[in-house]
């Protein structure tokens, strides 16, 4: 019987803008990590700091992400449950059973299990909650250096004043989500107006 059990956690199903990332880790018992929580209640440098921390100590860990296109080809939570799948697909050991952030499962054929609120009770969960912001965020990052007008290195790519006044000035890019209303009701706009 595989007695390892991964924590698996999204990060980014809310922006406008951008991919949702996944991640699985599988913690070593030996080899504590101190310090985690919930990515969203970690400020940016220390979540920077624990993801090289859990990516040296974790047993292993995956990460994975569903692109802009296939949030608007299967929707938010499809695409996320796919990512998901794909970062527990990436672990180079396969786990005996999967710890799922959250109230919706992927289908594997593994046990899996879902629990509200588990990045902040369940540690796995928390350090592939760490993996898949910081891995989102540096794409963001990359992303900002070709496109810096909409300040994706400011917002990530959420729903602020800030990427507003950019998609207004500048209308969508090919990263922007085209199934999220703010897009759908902008693109709807511009293509209305002579």
């Amino acid at each position: 019987m595989n007695a390892l059990i991964c924590g698996v956690d999204e990060a980014g199903r809310g922006p406008l803008a951008g991919p949702v990332y996944a991640a699985a880790v599988i913690l070593d018992p030996a080899r504590p990590i101190v310090g985690l929580a919930d990515s969203k209640q970690l400020s940016e440098k220390r979540r920077e700091s624990l993801a090289l921390d859990i990516r040296a100590r974790a047993l292993a860990f995956g990460i994975a992400s569903a692109s802009v296109e296939e949030i608007d080809r299967l929707n938010i939570l499809q695409a996320t449950l796919l990512a998901m799948r794909r970062a527990i697909e990436a672990l180079p050991v396969r786990p005996g059973s999967a710890l799922i952030d959250g109230n919706r499962c992927p289908s594997l054929d593994i046990p899996v299990r879902a629990i509200i609120g588990g990045d902040a009770s369940e540690p796995a969960i928390s350090a592939a909650s760490i993996l898949a912001k910081t891995a989102r965020d540096a794409e963001m990052r990359c992303l900002h250096q070709s496109f810096p007008q909409y300040a994706l290195d400011r917002h990530k790519g959420y729903d602020t004043v800030l990427h507003r006044a950019a998609l207004a000035e500048h209308g969508p890019a090919w990263f922007h989500r085209r199934s999220f209303a703010p897009i759908r009701r902008l693109l709807e706009t511009m293509e209305a107006s002579p």
